[in-house]
């Protein structure tokens, strides 16, 4: 009797779960009213059996033993229900994975939250290289490096209110000069798609790399050198603002946060004086903000630029005196996509006020203004070979212009070492879209001295 009864239950239990899968339940909610319907037919059917064993007619009429036909069916019954049991249990838990896409102009794999329908999202990436110093190497050395490993964690609390995080741990470890960041963390209220709220520690809106700067979404084992140096990336602020789309593929964003730190300034660039949300220096602020433009009618065209104004000077003193240290930054980027082809270009431009007295207070050359520019080309050459395949493989050039301190505050000597150009060329392979391997050579050249060469080999991946 007990197997009957589980029997009749185990197929109203599968029909209903059959007859639900178009729509099945999303929330816990929906599942304990499934089960309460489901617990009012066991107890009609509990009670038409316990009526028949009252009866005395009924008692005459013996019901034959289950068959070896009937229990086995029972027993696939059984399976299939404890199978959409758990199906249903794990998609109330962990959301159905949704193929990656940007939103927001974020990376596709930081952009997972935005795609969820409600509660807990994680995503990540992570990305390892080896070096190989060709030539004179100088004081460089060969080596092997795990650049990062990097948790995307996000919480839509509703449809208008969510949190988005990154957190990366770099080379591997705290003991051998890593450590682990906040990249960022920011809450935003979307309110319209013209105009939607986003405030914490933001990624500043400049350039190709520094809101996209997952592995499989740039060409070599390393960032370009203008997006690191001329524009530092990653770069991030304590900051609020706005962002949205303004008429259909105009899409803007703009933010107030704490300005640069003047004193971490150097040679090299405008690197050292990020802040990066730790007890940031507040007395100056900036502002910057984004546009992009993809046209409809031409799909995978993006033209856009960016502006970055504020004082750096954050109230210190500089050889025994305060100074703004008004700090500007300008870029201009297009990007284009076609079947196979990737071809994206940069440039950026940048003006240091006060670089003299700059120049004094941190002992080394502080460029007056900076300048960098890069183009690139990429193309998938599999579908030539193999038209059905969904692997990716495509050679890519690169070439970079840059010199952080291209005029010099009198008084002061150039450094004429920064000068450089840059070609590079290399491979990269997608077996899935979601993991990469890459290998690169990095030819140098400088206006003076020499820069060795180096050939990079590394893999990434995002999920």
């Amino acid at each position: 009797m007990k197997l009957l009864k589980w029997g009749v239950f185990s197929t109203a239990l599968v029909l209903a779960t059959a007859a639900g899968a178009a729509e099945r339940p999303k929330t816990v909610e929906d599942l304990w009213k499934i089960i309460q319907i489901q617990q009012n037919q066991i107890d009609a059917l509990n009670k038409k059996l316990a009526t028949k064993e009252e009866n005395p007619a009924a008692k005459q009429t013996k019901q034959p033993a289950p068959s070896n036909d009937a229990v086995k069916e029972v027993a696939r019954k059984t399976d299939i229900l404890s199978q959409e049991v758990e199906k249903l249990r794990t998609a109330l838990v962990i959301p159905e994975e949704k193929k990656l896409k940007s939103v927001y102009g974020l990376g596709p794999a930081a952009s997972k939250v935005y795609r969820v329908d409600k509660g807990l999202s994680i995503g990540g990436y992570g990305e390892a290289r080896y070096q190989n110093i060709v030539g004179d190497k100088g004081s460089a050395n060969d080596n092997a490096d795990f650049l990062r490993g990097v948790l995307y964690v996000g919480y839509k609390f509703s449809d208008s209110i969510i949190l988005n995080t990154e957190i990366e741990f770099e080379h591997a470890s705290t003991g051998k000069s890593g450590d682990v960041s906040l990249e960022f963390a920011t809450l935003d209220f979307l309110i319209d798609p013209l105009a939607n709220i986003r405030a914490g520690l933001v990624l500043m809106p400049m350039g190709l790399i520094n809101l996209i700067h997952e592995p499989l979404f740039f060409y070599g084992n390393l960032r370009p050198e203008v997006e690191r140096r001329i524009i530092p990336s990653t770069w991030r602020e304590n900051g609020v603002g706005i962002f949205g789309e303004i008429l259909p593929g105009l899409t803007y964003t703009t933010y107030g946060v704490n300005g640069l730190d003047a004193s971490g300034f150097r040679s090299s660039g405008i690197r050292g004086g990020r802040q990066s949300g730790s007890k940031a220096k507040a007395d100056d602020l900036a502002w910057v903000t984004r546009m992009d433009y993809t046209p409809p009618s031409l799909p995978g065209l993006m033209v856009g630029g960016s502006a970055y104004l504020g004082n750096s000077g954050q109230n210190q003193l500089f050889v025994g005196r305060k100074v703004d240290v008004f700090t500007q930054l300008y870029e201009t980027h297009v990007q284009w996509k076609y079947r196979g082809l990737k071809f994206r270009a940069l440039g950026a431009w940048g003006h240091i006020n006060n670089a003299g007295t700059l120049s004094a207070a941190n002992r080394q050359t502080i460029g007056k203004s900076n300048y960098g520019w890069y183009t690139e080309i990429g193309y998938n050459i599999l579908p030539l070979f193999l038209p059905e395949t969904t692997h990716y493989l495509a050679p890519f050039f690169r070439y970079e212009r840059l010199d952080p301190v291209a005029s010099v505050p009198a008084g002061f000597a150039d450094v004429p070492n920064l000068d450089r150009e840059i070609f590079q060329f290399g491979m990269e392979y997608k077996p899935i879209s979601n993991v990469v391997v890459k290998a690169d050579y990095r030819n140098f050249s400088a206006k003076q001295g020499s820069v060795p060469d180096e050939f990079n080999l590394g893999i990434g991946y995002i999920f």
